[in-house]
């Protein structure tokens, strides 16, 4: 692959590679970690420092990218208690069956979602989610902004945290009371009150409804659609004619875009390079990867970082087709420069 942009190794690949096998998970990442019917759940970080309020929470990846990849993992009848952040929350469905709640009670409406579906609540909106299906559930995580900020908490959060031995201070640190003291100098993260609670936005049914990009509503167009056999699926971010992308259902600006890539069984891309990192989510079946040094195959549940200006095609190996989230940093990232196409 004469040409290529930038080196890269197959150790330095594999150093941007998180299989879902090697996640590391954090079990006492915020607050509501000891509450009933919370005290179950798994957080990961998997790119950037995410909104963790455990200074020991795992970051696998530390490369600034634009934006924050997360992840989730509840067992059946675990909920993530009721917070709202002040920038952008996308959740990939990759596993399980999930209701999202709404309201600072989580009495709004509540909507269900399945494998491969996808849901952006609003910023300063309330929300939490549950694990309603039989069996462990995963969710993928897209946060805006290298530091996408801290959680606001609903106040009944606060409440029963303090019950089990749990204080958040205002620099965002978790202290357990059960084997530390509070620090003498600290200050205490003022407790969200109901009246402020009752301020934020509060969305309708229909007004959630637009929120969520059902799996089976993807629409290819634009981006790799051009290559036979893959099929670009725009979903959050708006139109991007660059690429001659349409706005997803969830156009508003997020400051990073996510699409859906299908590709047929037994097909290969051209070489192509991109000028910002591409983030790639496996959701079902197998994604190759090859560039000059080397190669990678990835699995369901597994996540890999493209660097900047790598020659890279991508290929299904397999007799059955593929399905894989990316992220692309910015509402108008550049499109791919495929190299074929120069060379022809």
């Amino acid at each position: 692959m004469a040409g290529t942009n930038v080196d890269v190794t197959q150790a330095e690949m594999e150093s941007r590679l998180v299989r879902y096998a090697d996640l590391l998970p954090c079990t006492t990442a915020f607050i509501d970690t000891r509450t009933p019917g919370s005290k179950r759940k798994e957080n990961f970080t998997i790119i950037g420092p995410g909104v963790s309020e455990n200074p020991e929470q795992h970051v696998h990846i530390s490369i600034p990218h634009g934006f924050n990849i997360g992840a989730a993992r509840q067992p059946p009848a675990c909920v993530n208690s009721q917070h709202s952040h002040g920038t952008a929350e996308v959740f990939v469905v990759h596993s399980g069956r999930w209701r999202f709640l709404t309201g600072h009670d989580g009495k709004g409406p509540s909507i269900v979602l399945h494998p491969g579906d996808t849901i952006s609540i609003p910023t300063h909106v309330f929300r939490g989610f549950e694990n309603v299906g039989e069996d462990i559930g995963f969710l993928f995580a897209v946060l805006g902004g290298d530091d996408p900020g801290r959680v606001t908490w609903a106040p009944y959060v606060f409440q029963s945290a303090e019950q089990y031995g749990l204080v958040l201070l205002e620099n965002g640190r978790l202290i357990d009371t059960n084997k530390e003291t509070v620090p003498r100098d600290a200050k205490r993260m003022p407790v969200t009150s109901v009246s402020d609670a009752v301020a934020y936005r509060q969305l309708n049914y229909e007004e959630l409804e637009r929120c969520v990009v059902p799996a089976s509503s993807l629409t290819a167009a634009g981006g790799m659609s051009v290559v036979p056999g893959f099929e670009e699926c725009p979903i959050a971010g708006p139109a991007n004619a660059v690429e001659n992308m349409p706005a997803g259902k969830l156009g508003w600006s997020h400051h990073f875009q996510l699409r859906a890539l299908r590709i047929a069984p037994n097909v290969r891309s051209p070489l192509n390079t991109r000028v910002e990192e591409e983030v790639l989510m496996v959701h079902e079946g197998t994604l190759g990867i090859e560039w000059s040094h080397g190669s990678l195959m990835l699995a369901a549940g597994d996540t890999l970082t493209v660097p900047k200006n790598l020659q890279r095609c991508y290929f299904n190996p397999d007799a059955e087709p593929s399905v894989t989230y990316l992220v692309r940093g910015g509402d108008h990232p550049h499109p791919a420069r495929w190299i074929t196409q120069e060379a022809g």
